[in-house]
């Protein structure tokens, strides 16, 4: 029992170490991640001596996608998909639908001996899209901010009605196997998806509220960290037992997390629960596809036992992937063409026919049709092939999305404007100084210091004298040359700090702290800047 915990441990390590490694070095490189990361996960697999990995799908249901689309919805502005809810609904509801009926028609014309419910329950396995996968695109490419948003909107919401759809395909093949069982009726299955809905809105309702109420007097960032943490799961699991979408649960109380953050977090804690679920989040993603690799080779042989032969599964295989693709573009088509066309209200928005491209292109999958198609029941027809055809459907959108830098640069769509975006936060910044040095003259009395006072009042006033006094022609814009020599003295600030502790001088506790200052002000001076990566 001690050599397989210790067995279990040096597995769990080498899986991080190859999983920063590998993602690491294919950023360095300009590679897709998590295709490099299938790769070397399938030529792991490979390797005589490497233990096959057998999928868990409770395990990944509810234990990598809770967290997973959390950290995804945290970060998601609530103010922007509500913005958005139009083109976000057309694709996490229209598209996911019209790829069910698409894909499954499709799969039971060309799969032999499948049924039709197990048919639609493959094309609810392989319709919703990735939502970490999308989003570290969208941030690498810097899309226009409409754009992102509507694809991290659908990504995230989607997974919701594909599940709903899984569900009463698997109800389906469970009462076509059952003697005497009451079969499925439309009706049935718009209640079933009204149901799932509503629940799962109630309880990411709920979750997120009472977990605000709880967080807001904690001062602790370890405490408010600590419950941020099970927040997911806490929403998940009873959305689930309750038969409504855990995934949808999720999803609002990230959102509704995320939008009251400012009001019921410190600002330690913030930064805190952003960096433990940036760094949670980068771990299971790219793990997730590295375990699709390593998973391969016992797919392959369940193929390899039971499949109907190397060519057939390679035409099958390529009609799947030609018909996903040509799903998502035809109905992009469709809803561009409602936007271009349709009412006065929905020309308003302008949706343009490159904006339709390019979301056409975007249709990666990942976790969740990992996990979905390992919920199907064991009497579904072909289930070891469908389980294959899901891997390839992974890996065929990986490698699309890996053009994707390609299509965008052809259909040159325009970045977002940095600039604009950094006057809007510098006009914001001085409309808040201004409201501070306001409550600043309010509350200065004779005992307080005057160079204290001065100090305050240079520091509040000094974007606004930057806005209503530019910088000449041609030159760099203050706020902009001082986040340039600030950063360049602190790092000096920082290598004295460094010097200090490293001659003795002071104790480690004050050097902490020092560093700790510093550290916080250059995350102050970060915050807006364009990252890469992000």
């Amino acid at each position: 029992m001690e050599a397989d915990a210790v067995g279990t441990i040096v597995w769990i390590v080498s899986f991080v170490v190859v999983t920063v490694a590998v993602t690491g070095l294919a950023g360095r490189v300009g590679w897709s991640a998590p295709v490099a990361l299938v790769a070397v996960g399938a030529l792991v697999s490979f390797i005589p001596g490497v233990p096959t990995i057998a999928v868990e799908p409770d395990l990944i249901l509810y234990g990598l996608l809770p967290p997973l689309l959390f950290a995804a919805a945290i970060r998601t502005s609530f103010a922007d998909v509500r913005a958005r809810r139009d083109g976000i609904l057309l694709l996490s509801v229209g598209l996911v639908v019209f790829t069910v009926v698409t894909v499954g028609l499709t799969a039971w014309l060309i799969i032999p001996a499948i049924s039709l419910a197990a048919a639609f329950a493959f094309g609810a396995v392989v319709a919703p899209t990735d939502a970490v996968a999308v989003t570290a695109i969208a941030g690498r490419l810097k899309l226009p901010r409409r754009l992102v948003t509507v694809l991290e909107g659908e990504s995230l919401l989607n997974d919701a009605t594909a599940l709903v759809a899984l569900n009463a395909a698997i109800a389906a093949i469970v009462s076509a196997n059952t003697p005497g069982a009451e079969p499925l009726t439309p009706w049935g299955i718009i209640l079933e998806f009204v149901i799932a809905v509503a629940v799962g809105v109630g309880v990411g309702f709920l979750v997120g509220w009472v977990f605000a109420l709880i967080r807001k007097p904690l001062r602790s960032p370890v405490l408010d960290t600590s419950l941020s943490l099970i927040t997911p799961f806490v929403a998940f699991i009873p959305a689930q037992f309750l038969h409504g979408s855990g995934v949808l649960a999720v999803v609002v109380a990230g959102l509704y997390l995320g939008f009251k953050a400012p009001v019921i977090q410190t600002a330690e804690s913030r930064i805190a629960e952003s960096l433990n679920w940036r760094t949670i989040q980068f771990l299971l993603e790219n793990a997730v596809f590295l375990f699709i690799g390593l998973s391969l080779f016992g797919i392959f042989q369940g193929v390899a036992n039971s499949g109907p032969g190397l060519w057939p599964t390679v035409v099958i295989s390529v009609v799947l992937l030609l018909v996903i693709f040509l799903s998502r573009l035809i109905w992009m088509i469709f809803t561009t063409s409602v936007y271009r066309f349709g009412p006065g209200w929905l020309r308003n928005r302008g949706w343009s026919w490159r904006n339709g491209i390019a979301v056409s292109f975007a249709g990666i999958r990942g976790v969740v049709t990992l996990a979905a198609v390992f919920l199907l029941p064991e009497e579904t027809p072909e289930r070891s092939f469908l389980q294959f055809l899901a891997f390839v459907v992974v890996v065929g959108t990986l490698v699309e999305g890996a053009f994707l830098p390609f299509v965008i640069r052809r259909l040159k769509l325009p970045p977002p404007d940095f600039s604009q975006e950094m006057t809007e936060v510098h006009m914001l910044m001085a409309e808040a100084q201004g409201q501070g040095l306001a409550r600043l003259e309010s509350e200065v009395t004779d005992a307080d210091e005057q160079r204290v006072v001065d100090r305050l009042r240079l520091n509040a006033t000094f974007l606004t004298d930057a806005l209503e006094n530019p910088a000449p022609e041609g030159t760099e814009p203050p706020s902009r040359a001082y986040n340039r020599l600030r950063r360049v003295m602190i790092e000096a600030e920082r290598q004295a700090v460094l010097q200090a502790r490293s001659e003795g001088r002071y104790q480690e506790r004050a050097v902490k702290s020092v560093l700790a200052k510093i550290d916080v002000e250059e995350t102050e001076l970060n915050i807006g800047k364009p990252r890469k990566g992000e």
